[in-house]
């Protein structure tokens, strides 16, 4: 635990500041843009279908213990809106719900790794991977990306591979890049890794990680994973898409067909319970059959992002336009992100280094804040601007 809390995470760091700051200088004069909390409310639906969850059931039924692997029931009606969504078949035995994406990661993890597989990750990436798979003692390999549009650079990816690779992460919509990963990338990552089970003769597995996937913008449609590669987990979490991130609840999805699905799916509903979890929340179980298909407004975010990247590009920044999720990745001014987002402190700015997602050199702002933080950001992100200018 030593080595974990001494590799903590930046952004966590940068948050617990940022509230040491409003404090002293009042909120509305510290732009914090560490962490992505959304500042969005949820839809109207989840308080209806939460009070209505209260009124219509036992409190012992509410509050008491369901299926490790969550209430089969909700499963089933999970199962049938992504069937509709994807053209699929699953049922309720595809379906594990987690406290979130974070834990549905967790228990695959725990599930799939023995000490030393090699977990490949495309950078930059959400830094608690590291810290997913490390506590299984698995290796975390990394993937460069294009620096022009972020996606993974596949020819260094599949020289990456190797007998003793376990598990590949996909994030998209990306955090911290808000790069999606178009049809054509994932056919070949899917065919890549298909090349190599065969030269190897082994299982390679695709944890497809979406908590941003219902936040694309311009019309975007996000590739179904699953469709393209069958040894493919999807994790997904409500914590964005229905601004719901303190109430930990999500889902882990075994695809149809996959390596060894009998014991994996056994495996993680025990994994729930030896991890802790026991089970999803309870109430927020019952709560997501009122509230499949349901979203907070995604045009907030677009807006923001519009404003915000515009702005940025003004002062001039280097970033690239993002296609979903609610981050900026912009170039820092200097070689050492690390330096100017320390620098950017003096201005009340808080922005999170590049290298906390592997990727130095740039820094990630989140925009799932208040459109007023973002517009009277404006003169602290010209000064910090001018001071690397002079």
């Amino acid at each position: 635990m030593k080595a974990f809390v001494a590799n903590s995470s930046a952004i966590r760091a940068m948050f617990e500041e940022g509230k040491l700051m409003a404090k002293k200088y009042g909120s509305e004069n510290v732009y914090d843009f560490s962490i992505g909390n959304p500042n969005v409310e949820p839809p109207h639906i989840v308080e209806e279908a939460i009070i209505d969850v209260l009124k219509t059931n036992r409190p012992i039924d509410i509050h008491g213990y369901t299926n490790n692997a969550g209430d089969e029931g909700v499963r089933q009606k999970l199962a049938e809106h992504i069937n509709k969504l994807h053209n699929t078949e699953y049922d309720y035995k595809n379906f594990v719900l987690s406290a979130g994406a974070a834990a549905a990661m967790n228990v695959i993890f725990k599930t799939l790794l023995n000490p030393g597989d090699e977990v490949i990750v495309f950078a930059p990436y959400f830094g608690e991977y590291l810290r997913y798979a490390g506590n299984y003692d698995g290796k975390v390999v990394e993937v460069r990306p294009d620096p022009d549009n972020f996606l993974p650079d596949l020819e260094d990816f599949r020289a990456k591979i190797t007998s003793r690779t376990k598990a590949v992460i996909l994030n998209t919509p990306n955090n911290p890049t808000g790069a999606v990963y178009p049809e054509d990338t994932i056919i070949k990552i899917a065919e890549i890794l298909t090349q190599k089970q065969n030269e190897f003769n082994t299982s390679i597995y695709i944890l497809s990680d979406e908590p941003y996937r219902d936040i694309v913008y311009g019309g975007v449609k996000l590739p179904f994973v699953p469709r393209y590669y069958k040894n493919t987990f999807v994790t997904f979490s409500y914590s964005k898409s229905l601004s719901l991130p303190g109430e930990r609840i999500g889902y882990a999805l075994i695809n149809k067909g996959m390596d060894g699905f009998d014991d994996i799916a056994a495996g993680l509903n025990v994994a729930t319970r030896i991890l802790g979890f026991v089970n999803a929340p309870s109430i927020m179980q019952r709560v997501l059959p009122y509230c499949l298909g349901a979203t907070v407004d995604i045009s907030i975010y677009e807006k923001n992002m519009e404003i915000f990247y515009d702005m940025l590009k003004e002062l001039g920044f280097e970033c690239t336009r993002p296609g979903g999720a609610f981050y900026l990745f912009p170039k820092a001014l200097i070689e050492d992100d690390k330096e100017f987002c320390g620098a950017a402190k003096e201005f009340r700015l808080l922005i999170v280094p590049g290298a906390s997602f592997g990727y130095p050199g740039h820094f990630r702002a989140a925009y799932c804040v208040s459109r007023d933080t973002i517009v009277n950001s404006y003169d602290s992100f010209k000064k910090l601007a001018e001071k690397y200018r002079r």
